[in-house]
């Protein structure tokens, strides 16, 4: 069977030389064009990436309504929100808004955030956290209230006085098939673990918050048996979903090499967040010797979906020649 296939973009806007995307509205209004484009050209999904205070895609809610309006079958993804800044019954809402929108093609992908330039930035959003919470704490926390949210659990009850009786109120607009369609987004395997056990589907990106020694996608897949190991132990029924990304940037005529190079860069290991992490390769050549790289990629064969990042500063024309080289000569490949 064919993978699902997606791109996910970061909506970076910046006003400097070469960029297509100078400003907010331009990476905004792109990025709808992209996802027409991605579209037609078969593609499955377009992703968004969530980010706070900083040039990027920011709160999602807008942007993927405006999808669902200008599209019609590409599943409408998110990787990541982070739940540390959310409101959960305000998101249930928005989700739920957009979510009927689209026709159900929501995959709404969640974690507990990446590193970030703001000092405890969720508390200027109103998130109090106790003395004893950590972030994770924050994230379970309202990604629990939320689920229950979407999923029509009472939030409140109503006022016997304006009613004349008490009942419980769920949150409204609710769209009933979204609760199965949420995701988490994971850098490590524990995590990975934890999703399996909520009943979540599970995304991994190009970096893992921890490092064995292993290649990346070796790694990668450990984390992937991990999370389906969990899934079924915990009893959930039917089949999760996984998605995995790289960053693909295929060489067929003389303006990709002048823009992209001509070598793949190599996985390597840093440090991040004060985590030794394992980063993972960019794949950048000839389509197929990146197809062929990505048949030997052991996380990519164990996923059922693969995310392409693409370099939206470059704007629309170039992201869809790139997408439509990945379409035509590396996707068949991906089994």
């Amino acid at each position: 069977m064919t993978k699902n296939l997606g791109f996910l973009t970061f909506g970076h806007h910046q006003d400097i030389p070469g960029s297509q995307a100078r400003t907010a509205q331009q990476a905004l209004t792109q990025a709808i064009d992209t996802a027409v484009g991605a579209e037609e050209l078969g593609f499955d999904g377009a992703w968004i990436r969530v980010h706070h205070y900083q040039r990027q895609f920011a709160t999602p809610w807008a942007l993927l309504s405006a999808l669902a309006a200008r599209t019609s079958r590409i599943e409408l993804g998110t990787a990541v929100v982070d739940m540390r800044y959310e409101n959960p019954l305000i998101m249930a809402e928005l989700a739920a808004t957009a979510d009927l929108i689209s026709g159900g093609r929501l995959q709404l992908g969640l974690s507990r955030g990446s590193q970030e330039p703001a000092l405890r930035g969720y508390e200027a959003f109103g998130v109090r956290p106790t003395p004893d919470d950590t972030i994770n704490d924050i994230a379970e926390r309202n990604t629990a209230r939320f689920r229950d949210a979407i999923s029509g659990v009472p939030m409140a009850i109503t006022d016997p006085e304006q009613t004349r009786r008490s009942a419980p109120l769920p949150v409204e607009p609710r769209s009933d098939t979204l609760p199965g369609r949420i995701w988490w987004g994971s850098a490590t395997r524990r995590s990975a673990h934890w999703a399996g056990t909520q009943g979540m589907n599970l995304l991994s990106s190009t970096l893992l918050s921890e490092d064995t020694g292993v290649p990346f996608a070796t790694l990668q897949a450990e984390q992937i048996q991990t999370f389906r190991d969990a899934w079924a132990r915990a009893g959930h029924p039917g089949t999760p979903r996984v998605a995995v990304t790289r960053s693909i940037l295929p060489i067929v005529s003389a303006q990709d090499r002048a823009m992209f190079g001509t070598n793949a860069i190599d996985e390597h290991v840093g440090v991040l967040g004060g985590a030794i992490s394992r980063f993972g390769k960019n794949y950048i050549g000839p389509p197929d010797t990146i197809a062929a790289d990505l048949a030997e990629d052991e996380a990519v064969t164990a996923a059922d979906t693969l995310l392409v990042t693409i370099p939206n500063l470059l704007g629309v024309a170039a992201n869809l020649r790139v997408l439509s080289t990945i379409a035509e000569h590396v996707a068949p490949t991906l089994n």
